[in-house]
């Protein structure tokens, strides 16, 4: 996924550096529309809890593992279905057991489908079928510290 999305990102970069003689500035965070709050996330066994999820149409609440120092977004460790709107207390069960003080990324993504079922499954080399949610040239997206 982070693979993917880094070859998204160039392209999407290339094209408009091409259009507008200046490179996109691609950033991770929240938007107006889709935002995770990533402040005083709990844990409780292998389940962590988000405060407050916003996502402007179905989709899902994704965990990302760390491998090497990065992101390994062609993995997943975890995720949850959010629907429209916005959702408090979101619980999200990782399948991967996260050590205290382990980073992790925890993006979303839409249910492109709409068939409430997580499709990560690879459509070309680099996009998955229930795609990143952007907002312009932000993804909807944080790298937290497992607690």
């Amino acid at each position: 996924m982070i693979r993917t999305l880094i070859g998204s990102l160039a392209l999407f970069a290339c094209a408009s550096a091409a259009l507008s003689q200046e490179p996109a500035a691609i950033t991770m965070g929240n938007g107006q529309s889709n935002a995770i709050v990533t402040d005083d996330v709990t844990r409780d066994g292998g389940v962590l809890t988000f405060q407050s999820v916003t996502i402007e149409k179905p989709g899902w609440l994704v965990v990302h593992p760390f491998e090497e120092g990065k992101p390994n977004g062609d993995k997943y460790v975890g995720a949850t279905y959010i629907p429209q709107g916005e959702s408090q207390d979101v619980e999200l069960e990782v399948y991967k057991g996260l050590e205290a003080g382990e980073p992790f990324l925890v993006m979303l993504h839409f249910d492109s489908n709409d068939n409430q079922i997580f499709d990560f499954v690879f459509i070309t080399d680099t996009t998955v079928m229930d795609l990143p949610v952007f907002e312009g040239s932000t993804m909807i997206g944080h790298v937290v510290t497992a607690p």
